[in-house]
C-alpha cells in the first residue's frame, strides 16, 4: 500500500465539534542556549510592494489563526483550529507563517525570536520513529508521538517524504531570512536520516503493518511530488526522479490539455489528484519555470473554463472540511474523473465540493491581471474570523461556508501576502533542478527545460548557466513627458474580430508575465535575460499592444518610460554600445549562458539595429518621448559598428587570460538588411549592407532561392542557412521594396510548393524545441541541403524541424489572399496559453506543439496583427531634422561615429505590388 499525503482518520477531526476544550500534558524540554537575533537581521523583509490597507487586514486576520492555536508548552501550533495535533507539513506551515509576521510586522523580533526558539528546542528533542525520521504526526500540546487520532503511539506510526520535503523548504526561508538560525536548523536536519527516505532517486514514506513491520512506500505523485523533492535539494539531497514530470500524460478537460500522473489509484493505490495548491507552493516559493509554468496556467485555465460554462466560480485543492468525512481533495481530475472529490480512499464526496479560499488567494496573486482570478478573489475574501483566521471555503452546491480553520489555509494566505509584498518574488531564491518529463501518451509533447530561440542569428544561451543568486534591482521610470496619454498614431482601418482581440491579448500576456522591476523583459520565459534584439521586440510589441487597445495609455506611458529608464543604466561594452546581454534583474552584462561578464562580451549589430528601429518608430509615433530615446542613441558610439558603409560586430575570445576584441562584418542573409534599413533611418550610410547587389541562389522546390550576398570584400561564412524571420519583419516594418521583394518571393514560394507537394505545413525559423540543441534552425535551405533543420553549430537535427507560429501569422498578414497563408495561419492560431502567450510552434513530423514562450514570437504576432488591421509598413518616416540628433550630427562631431550627412530623407512609395521605403541622401 502506498502511502497519501494527509491522510486523515474521522477520529483526529472530529474535533471541528469541539470548542477551546483541550487537554494540557506537561512536557520536559532540555535547556537549550537560545540563537540571538539582532534587530533588522531578516534579510528577506525587502518589502517593495507594501500590501494595502485591506491586505494588511488579510495578513492580520490569517495571523491570528496562529495566534489562538498556539501550544506555549511547545510552540508548536494546531494543524486545525482547537485540535492540538499536527505533521511536519503543518510545521512547516507555521514557520513559513513566521516568518511571514515578521517579515510584514505583524509581530516585532523579540515575539519572533521567543516562537522560534520554543519551536526549535522543542523539534530539537523529539522522538523520532525508529530513532531515524520525525514521525508522521505528534501532539502539538506535548510533543509526544501520535496517530492520526492524536492517540500516543509509543513507537510512532511512521515517517513521511513529502511532509519532509515540505518542513525542508521552510528550513531554508528561515535560514536564509534569519541565518543566525543557520546553525541550529543544521543541526536539526544533521540529526535525521534523510538518507532513509529516498532510493533510487526517488522519495519514500515508512508505514507500520499490521504485524509490526516497516513498509517502505514510494511517495508523491505529479505536483507535490516535484515541490517536495525540491525541498530535499536545498540541503543537498539528490532526487532527480522525484523531480522530474515522469510518469505523465495529458488529459483534455473542457478543453485544456492538463497534465496528469499516471500512477492512479487502481494500479498503486495512492490518488493521481490534481489540484491547485502544488502549483500555487511552487510558484511563490521557487518561481514557476518552464514547463511548470505553463501547467500553471493550464490547471488555471481549465477551472476558468469549468466557470464560463457552468456558472459556478471554481478554484479546487485539497481542504479540510467542517463535516465528515472532514478531509477532502477537491480536483481537477483525479484516478479517471474530471472535477472528483474524493477522499484519501478515493470514495466520491461530489455533493461536498467547495471553493478553497487558499487557492483562490493563490491564484489571484500569481495572476494578478487576471479577471478570473480577480472574481475567485471577491468571492474568498471576507471568508474570515477576525480573531480565529480564514475558512477553508464555500460548499458549491449549498453555498454555505465551509467553516474549518486551519493552519494550511492561513499559512498559505500569509505566504501567498509574503510573495506579494515581495513584489511577486519567490520566497526562496536559491537554484533547485527544474521538474522535467515527457508525457505518456501522445496529446503534445512536454519540453524539458525548454531554452526559447534568439531571434537573431546570435548565439543561444546555454543552459548550464553558473550565475550566482542575483538580488533585483528596481529602475525608475525617466521622468513624466508632455502629453503622455496622447492618442495612438496607428489609424486602424477596420476593429479587430473577437478572435484577433483574443490572439493580441494572449501574446501580450508573455510580455506582462515576464517582466522585470528593472523594466526590462525577459527574452524567453525560463532564462532572466535580454539582448537589444528582444527590448528591441518588447518596445514594438509595446507599441502594438497600444495602437490595438490592449493596453491602456497610462499602462504603455509607464511601460515605455519604465524601458527608457532601464536603458540609461545598461553598461556598455568598452563604453561604446550596448553589449550582447543582460541579466533583467540586475541589469549587469551577461554571457549567453547567463554568466556574469563584468566586461561584457561584445556588441551585435544586429540586436542594436532591431531596437533602433523600434526607438525611431516610438519617436516618430510619439513626439513627446523624442528628448528621452535621442539622448539614449547620443551615448553610444558607432565608430567600429558601421565601418565602410557595412555593419560590424565585435566578439570577446579568450587567449592565454587575456580577453581580445575582435570586429568582423555582420553578413547573416536578412539579418544584415533588416538591421541596415534600421541604421538608415538615423542618417547611416550602410549602403554595402543594406538590401541590393547580387545575391547567391540555390533551387529548392524549382525556386531559386537566395543563399547569401556575394561579395568580393568578405570571405564569411557564418550564416549557412535561409530562413523567414528576419524578411517578414521588414516587410511588417518597412514594407517590401522591389529589391526586398525579389528576396522574398522565392522563400515564400518554396514554402508553399513543398506544402502543395508533401502536405506537409511550412514555416521556416528559428525556433526553440524542448531538447538539446534548444535552438533549431527550421531552414528552407542550410549547409546546401534543402529544408533540413541546423543546430548553431551547423550539425543537423534530425526531425527537428518545426513550424514557426510567428512566420504564419506574418506570412497571413503581408499575404492575406494568399491560400497557403491562409491554411497556415488556421494551423497554428490555437497555438497559446491564454496566460503566458504564443507557443513557438509545432513540430513538422508528429504535429506535437512545441512549448516554449520568447519575446520574439508574441511580438511578432501582435505587429502581424496591427499591420492586418492598418494595411501599411508599421514604421513610417519622418524626415523631422529639428531634433538633437540631428543637430549632433550638423555638428560633426565625428569621435562618435554619427552619421557624417546633415539628413537622410526617406518617403514611401505605393505602386502596384504594395507600399514601400525608399531613401534619398
Amino acid at each position: 500500500m502506498i502511502w497519501k499525503r494527509h491522510q486523515r482518520k474521522w477520529l483526529r477531526l472530529i474535533a471541528f465539534f469541539l470548542i477551546g476544550i483541550v487537554a494540557q500534558f506537561s512536557f520536559y524540554i532540555p535547556t537549550q542556549s537560545l540563537a540571538q537575533s539582532p534587530n533588522n537581521a531578516d534579510s528577506c523583509s525587502s518589502i517593495t510592494a507594501p500590501l494595502t490597507k485591506e491586505e494588511q487586514t488579510y495578513a492580520r486576520s490569517a495571523w491570528q489563526y496562529f495566534v489562538k492555536n498556539y501550544q506555549p508548552a511547545t510552540g508548536f501550533t494546531n494543524s486545525t483550529g482547537g485540535y492540538p495535533s499536527g505533521t511536519l507539513w503543518d510545521m512547516g506551515n507555521y514557520l513559513t507563517a513566521l516568518n511571514t509576521a515578521r517579515s510584514l510586522n505583524l509581530i516585532d523580533q523579540a515575539d519572533f525570536d521567543s516562537r522560534l526558539n520554543k519551536f526549535l528546542a522543542t523539534l530539537s528533542e523529539l522522538r523520532l520513529f525508529e530513532d531515524g525520521l520525525p514521525s508522521k504526526v505528534y501532539n502539538t500540546a506535548n510533543g509526544q508521538m501520535v496517530d492520526y487520532g492524536n492517540n500516543p503511539v509509543e513507537r510512532g506510526i511512521g515517517w513521511s517524504a513529502l511532509d519532509i520535503g515540505r518542513i525542508l523548504a521552510a528550513f531554508h526561508i528561515i535560514r536564509t531570512c534569519h541565518p543566525q538560525y543557520n546553525d541550529w536548523l543544521t543541526g536539526i536536519v544533521s540529526k535525521w536520516q534523510l538518507g532513509r527516505s529516498l532510493q533510487d532517486g526517488q522519495m519514500f514514506g515508512a508505514t507500520v503493518l499490521p504485524d509490526g513491520e516497516t513498509l517502505l512506500v514510494q511517495e508523491g505523485r505529479l505536483g507535490y511530488e516535484e515541490y517536495a523533492a525540491r525541498g530535499y535539494e536545498l540541503w543537498g539531497f539528490s532526487v532527480p526522479k522525484a523531480v522530474s514530470f515522469e510518469p505523465f500524460k495529458f488529459v483534455e478537460i473542457n478543453g485544456v490539455q492538463i497534465p496528469v500522473d499516471t500512477r492512479d489509484y487502481q494500479t498503486t493505490n495512492a490518488n493521481n489528484y490534481v489540484v491547485s495548491e502544488s502549483y500555487i507552493l511552487d510558484g511563490i516559493e521557487f518561481g514557476l519555470q518552464g514547463d511548470l509554468a505553463d501547467y500553471a496556467a493550464r490547471v488555471l485555465e481549465v477551472q476558468k473554463r469549468r466557470y464560463e460554462a457552468t456558472g459556478q466560480l471554481t478554484a479546487v485543492t485539497e481542504d479540510n472540511i467542517d463535516r465528515e468525512p472532514y478531509f477532502l481533495y477537491n480536483t481537477v481530475y483525479a484516478n479517471g474523473n474530471a472535477w472528483a472529490t474524493i477522499t484519501d480512499t478515493n470514495q466520491p464526496y461530489p455533493q461536498l465540493r467547495s471553493l478553497s479560499t487558499k487557492a483562490a488567494f493563490g491564484w489571484r496573486y500569481l495572476y494578478p491581471e487576471n479577471d478570473y482570478t480577480q472574481k475567485l478573489f471577491e468571492a474568498v475574501k471576507d471568508l474570515r474570523s477576525p480573531d480565529e483566521g480564514f475558512y477553508a471555503g464555500i460548499y458549491e452546491e449549498t453555498k454555505q461556508t465551509n467553516n474549518a480553520l486551519t493552519g494550511n489555509t492561513n499559512g498559505l494566505i500569509l505566504e501567498i501576502l509574503h510573495y506579494k509584498a515581495r513584489g511577486n518574488r519567490p520566497l526562496i531564491t536559491t537554484s533547485v533542478s527544474a521538474s522535467t518529463g515527457k508525457p505518456s501518451n501522445d496529446v503534445e509533447t512536454a519540453n524539458s527545460t525548454p531554452l526559447p530561440a534568439t531571434t537573431t542569428p546570435a548565439q543561444t544561451p546555454s543552459v548550464e548557466s553558473t550565475t550566482p543568486e542575483v538580488t533585483e534591482i528596481v529602475v525608475e521610470p525617466i521622468p513624466p513627458v508632455s502629453q503622455p496619454f496622447s492618442a495612438h498614431p496607428n489609424k486602424l482601418n477596420r476593429p479587430l474580430t473577437v478572435s484577433e482581440r483574443r490572439y493580441a491579448q494572449a501574446a501580450w500576456r508573455y510580455f506582462q508575465a515576464n517582466y522585470h522591476r528593472s523594466g526590462l523583459v525577459d527574452d524567453r520565459s525560463d532564462f532572466k535575460g535580454a539582448t537589444l534584439w528582444g527590448l528591441g521586440d518588447y518596445l514594438a510589441a509595446l507599441q502594438a499592444a497600444r495602437s490595438l487597445d490592449i493596453i491602456s495609455a497610462k499602462e504603455f506611458d509607464l511601460r515605455t518610460r519604465h524601458l527608457l529608464g532601464a536603458l540609461t543604466k545598461l553598461p556598455l561594452f568598452a563604453g561604446e554600445l550596448p553589449n550582447r546581454g543582460y541579466d533583467t534583474r540586475s541589469l549587469q552584462s551577461v554571457d549567453y549562458g547567463g554568466n556574469s561578464v563584468p566586461e561584457g562580451t561584445g556588441w551585435s549589430a544586429l540586436d542594436i539595429g532591431r531596437i533602433l528601429a523600434s526607438l525611431y518608430n516610438l519617436k516618430t509615433s510619439y513626439p513627446q518621448y523624442t528628448q528621452a530615446v535621442e539622448q539614449i542613441v547620443l551615448d553610444w558610439s558607432y565608430l567600429r559598428v558601421v565601418q565602410d558603409g557595412m555593419l560590424s560586430s565585435a566578439t570577446v575570445t579568450k587567449d592565454a587570460g587575456r580577453s581580445l576584441t575582435r570586429v568582423n562584418p555582420e553578413t547573416r542573409l536578412g539579418y544584415e538588411e533588416y538591421a541596415a534599413r534600421a541604421f538608415q533611418l538615423w542618417g547611416f550610410d550602410v549602403a554595402n549592407s543594406a538590401v541590393g547587389g547580387k545575391y547567391q541562389t540555390a533551387t529548392v522546390e524549382g525556386v531559386a532561392v537566395p543563399i547569401q550576398r556575394l561579395r568580393r570584400e568578405t570571405n564569411t561564412k557564418v550564416n549557412q542557412y535561409t530562413v523567414s524571420n528576419p524578411f517578414l519583419l521588414y516587410g511588417l516594418e518597412f514594407g517590401f521594396d522591389p529589391q526586398m521583394r525579389s528576396l522574398v518571393q522565392p522563400i515564400l514560394t518554396a514554402q508553399a510548393q513543398r506544402y502543395r507537394r508533401t502536405g506537409k505545413h511550412t514555416a521556416s525559423a528559428t525556433t526553440l524545441i524542448d531538447r538539446k540543441p534548444y535552438t533549431v534552425h527550421s531552414s528552407i535551405i542550410g549547409q546546401g541541403e534543402p529544408w533540413v533543420a541546423l543546430a548553431d553549430d551547423g550539425q543537423a537535427v534530425v526531425d527537428g524541424r518545426l513550424v514557426s507560429t510567428a512566420v504564419a501569422f506574418a506570412y497571413h498578414a503581408l499575404l492575406p489572399e494568399d491560400r497557403y497563408a491562409q491554411e497556415l495561419v488556421n494551423a497554428t492560431t490555437d497555438l497559446y496559453n491564454p496566460l503566458l502567450g504564443f507557443y513557438e510552434g509545432f513540430y513538422e513530423k508528429t504535429g506535437k506543439t512545441a512549448i516554449g514562450f520568447t519575446s520574439s514570437t508574441n511580438s511578432m504576432i501582435l505587429q502581424s496583427l496591427l499591420y492586418m488591421a492598418t494595411k501599411q509598413p508599421l514604421i513610417q518616416p519622418n524626415n523631422t531634422t529639428n531634433s538633437r540628433w540631428w543637430e549632433e550630427i550638423k555638428a560633426g562631431n565625428s569621435g562618435r561615429g554619427l552619421p557624417t550627412t546633415a539628413t537622410q530623407k526617406v518617403q514611401l512609395v505605393t505602386d502596384s505590388s504594395g507600399t514601400y521605403w525608399v531613401s534619398a541622401k
